[in-house]
């Protein structure tokens, strides 16, 4: 896991499922774009999404970085469909963190396949 989070107290941790559509664009990212990957979220001030090769966080960028929410503990290891959703684990740093989670998730999306296709061009 990533060194950002590892120390930093967790609000709140729930158990979680990533749709399948997004976990599959994350990993053609990895083999394509150099990881960690800042990505801008528009419309969300200040909130940038860094995806790692084991974790994704959301951090504020204006307070150096600090994690608001992250997607960690992909049990994918034993994964044998590309459409079944992958459970994870969502960690909680701000109490505001649960209303930006679908729209990170939705910017994110968008973001990736933008990169992958510049990358192919």
């Amino acid at each position: 896991m990533t060194t950002r989070i590892v120390d930093m107290p967790v609000l709140a941790s729930r158990p979680a499922e990533m749709d399948a559509t997004i976990y599959n664009l994350w990993r053609r990212a990895r083999l394509h774009l150099q990881i960690p990957l800042r990505l801008s979220l528009p419309g969300l001030a200040q909130m940038i999404l860094i995806l790692y090769e084991d974790s994704w966080v959301v951090v504020n960028e204006s307070q150096n970085d600090l994690p608001v929410l992250a997607w960690v503990d992909f049990e994918d290891s034993h994964r044998d469909s590309l459409h079944k959703p992958i459970p994870c684990t969502l960690n909680f740093y701000h109490y505001m963190a649960s209303s930006l989670r679908g729209k990170v998730l939705e910017r994110m999306e968008a973001a990736l396949e933008k990169r992958l296709q510049e990358d192919i061009s």
